[in-house]
C-alpha cells in the first residue's frame, strides 16, 4: 500500500447512515475496495479497512519523524545548536559533510514508501544505524578502546604448530 493510494481517501460515493443501517453487508463490501463516506446530519466519517488506517497512522508518525530529523540536520548545518536532550540532539556530534550524507539517505529513502512495501523499516533502520553511530562517537569506552596500546601476538601458521 503506498501514500498514493489515499490521494482521494473519500469516495465520490456517500452512504447515508440509514444506507448503512438498512444494508451493511453491501456498505461494508464497498469498503473492502475503497474508503467509504458516510453522512449523517451535518458529520461525515469513513469507512475503511484496519489495515489501511494503521498503514495512515504508521505513515503520519514515521512523515512526523523524518521531517524532524531532516529539520535539526539542516538546522545544525546553518550553524544552530541543537541540545542532545532533543529526540534528534545525537546529530550534533557529525560533521558537515556526515549531516549531508544523512540528510541524503534519510531522504532517498523517504522517496521509497510509495515503490517499497518495507521503505518504512529501512527509514527506522536508517535512523537507529546513525543514532547507534552517534553513541559510539561520543562514548568514552569506545574512545579508550580505540586509542589503547595492544597487546597483539601474532599468530603461527596451523602447519607450523602441528611440525612442533
Amino acid at each position: 500500500m503506498s501514500i498514493g493510494t489515499f490521494g482521494n481517501i473519500y469516495s465520490d460515493e456517500l452512504i447515508t447512515a440509514t444506507e448503512l443501517n438498512r444494508q451493511p453487508g453491501r456498505v461494508l463490501d464497498k469498503a473492502l475496495e475503497r474508503p467509504v463516506k458516510i453522512t449523517r446530519n451535518d458529520q461525515s466519517f469513513a469507512l475503511l479497512r484496519r489495515e489501511e488506517v494503521t498503514f495512515l497512522v504508521k505513515a503520519a508518525t514515521q512523515s512526523k519523524a523524518v521531517f524532524q530529523a531532516l529539520t535539526v540536520a539542516f538546522s545544525l548545518l546553518l550553524g544552530k545548536e541543537i541540545g542532545f536532550e532533543h529526540p534528534y540532539g545525537w546529530l550534533s556530534v557529525f560533521d558537515s559533510d556526515d549531516l549531508q550524507g544523512f540528510i541524503k539517505e534519510l531522504s532517498e529513502a523517504f522517496r521509497l514508501i510509495d515503490s517499497s512495501p518495507t521503505a518504512w523499516e529501512m527509514i527506522d533502520a536508517l535512523i537507529h544505524e546513525w543514532h547507534e553511530s552517534a553513541l559510539a562517537i561520543v562514548s568514552p569506552e569506545l574512545a579508550a578502546a580505540f586509542s589503547a596500546e595492544t597487546d597483539e601476538v601474532p599468530l603461527k601458521s596451523p602447519s607450523a604448530q602441528n611440525a612442533g
